[in-house]
């Protein structure tokens, strides 16, 4: 579609600071932000604070442009589907071309000065996230196939791994781990949200699981990615980045995951629309929290390790 077409959906208002802003994804900004840190801090080297503070700004700035990209490309689709046609390309405040200047001139900057600040490896790291998330995910998978968040959701697990690697230079088992945490949790992270969604992911021509295998079968996957999820999220509790706060959290954050997973695979459809989605909303919100809080207990067993109290 068209900058044209896009733009005439919407009356153009003259963009603001705000509207660049939210070329960024925020949101998914501060989560990058949050796992990278976690994962830098949870390393066993220290970091000089300049150098770790460089290093998470640049790997947010890498995080914004990835988002800018990705609105760039999806500017057609998001001018479809309900969530999402008020963002600034849509609505006809930011031009697709100005998204895209934005997005490549702070991924080579990011990447560039990621490396000089920390190591050739975080650079190349980001700059291989950023071109998984929107070449192989946005332009590729997305549009093509119902595994798209399966496989799409690498990309988001990534910044773990940066962190850390800013910190060792490499990667580990620790480093690995963290990232197949988030990539366990995005698959039923999203098709909860698919489930409530209705008709926005068909109305723009992505197919989504419960697009193109019916909700019946979503409801079975995310039963399923959830109890792998489960496994991997406490199995971590025993490696060098838990410890007994990290169990706890973990036990109790799965076993309520569980229970919500459990609670929407045997809901029918009659059922869901009856109380307007509820479980699913639920299990939705709980996502929310569950990886910031998985994380949060890393990062306690990290901060507390140097006084004794963290790991086992």
């Amino acid at each position: 579609m068209s900058d044209a077409s896009i733009n005439t959906q919407a009356q153009p208002q003259e963009a603001g600071f705000g509207d660049y802003f939210a070329l960024l994804k925020p949101r998914v900004m501060s989560l990058v932000v949050f796992t990278a840190l976690v994962g830098l801090l949870a390393a066993p080297v220290d970091v000089h604070p300049v150098i770790a503070f460089s290093s998470i700004l640049f790997i947010a700035v890498g995080g914004g442009a990835s988002g800018a990209l990705n609105m760039w490309w999806d500017a057609d689709i998001d001018a479809v589907m309900k969530r999402t046609r008020s963002r600034p390309i849509p609505s006809g405040r930011v031009t697709r071309d100005e998204a895209f200047a934005i997005g490549i001139t702070l991924s080579v900057f990011a990447c560039i000065m990621l490396a000089l600040a920390a190591n050739i490896f975080a650079g190349a790291l980001l700059a291989f996230t950023i071109f998984f998330y929107v070449v192989i995910y946005t332009m590729w998978l997305k549009r093509w196939t119902p595994q798209n968040i399966v496989i799409g959701g690498a990309a988001g697990a990534f910044p773990p791994m940066i962190g850390w690697a800013v910190a060792t230079g490499g990667v580990s088992v620790e480093s690995i781990l963290m990232f197949t945490l988030t990539f366990m949790w995005t698959p039923p992270h999203f098709w909860a949200l698919c489930l409530f969604m209705k008709s926005d992911y068909k109305d723009a021509g992505v197919p989504m699981l419960h697009v193109t295998h019916g909700r019946r079968v979503t409801r079975s996957h995310i039963l399923v990615y959830t109890t792998l999820l489960a496994i991997v999220a406490i199995g971590m509790a025993f490696t060098g980045v838990g410890g007994p706060i990290y169990l706890c959290v973990a036990l109790v954050l799965n076993g309520l995951f569980l229970a919500g997973a459990i609670a929407i695979w045997r809901r029918d459809e009659a059922a869901a629309e009856a109380d307007n989605y509820k479980r699913e909303k639920s299990f939705f919100g709980l996502s929310l929290l569950y990886l910031f809080l998985h994380f949060g207990a890393i990062l306690a067993e990290a901060t507390l390790a140097p006084f004794g109290l963290g790991g086992w």
